[in-house]
């Protein structure tokens, strides 16, 4: 199955499920507040890319497409780590909202200076969300839920799901 000890399985397995917490948190705080919004957190983008993520809040459809992605698409990340289901996709899902996360806000030299937002520290270009971006990878490389998840089940699913259609 794998060759991780019991030591090394634990503490991917807590990796995972504290990551899992962070994005189903972060996505229950937005989905159950309908007042939130994204607009002023990407009105406050910098950078290179601040051009793109300030078009994406002028625009009400645009914005509405934005905040609807972002609340769910963090609450399921989260339930597909949580649960160990889908994780491989869950990860890759985690880590393109954190990349968008990371471009819209980069941690560069005086860019804290221009945020109208409050920042949780002084970054030089390693900040939380390129901390996290690698430990989903990690998770993604090393995967934990076909031992403690529900994806051990998905093979044999398939599996039954295909021998009935013969």
């Amino acid at each position: 199955m794998n060759s991780y000890s019991k030591f090394q399985m634990y503490w991917l397995v807590a990796l995972r499920l504290l990551i899992g917490w962070h994005f189903l948190y972060e996505g229950l705080v937005k989905v159950l507040n309908p007042k939130w919004t994204s607009l002023g957190y990407l009105m406050d983008s910098q950078g290179w890319f601040a051009s793109m993520f300030n078009s994406m809040a002028t625009d009400a459809g645009t914005l509405n497409v934005v905040n609807f992605l972002n609340e769910w698409g963090l609450l399921l990340i989260g339930l597909s780590l949580i649960l160990g289901f889908f994780t491989r996709p869950g990860c890759v899902g985690g880590i393109m909202i954190l990349l968008l996360y990371y471009l819209s806000h980069p941690p560069f030299i005086g860019s804290e200076d221009l945020f109208m937002m409050p920042r949780e520290g002084s970054y030089l270009w390693v900040d939380r969300n390129l901390i996290e971006i690698a430990a989903l990878a990690t998770l993604y490389v090393f995967p934990t839920s076909g031992v403690f998840g529900l994806d051990k089940y998905i093979p044999g699913l398939l599996k039954n799901k295909s021998s009935k259609q013969l």
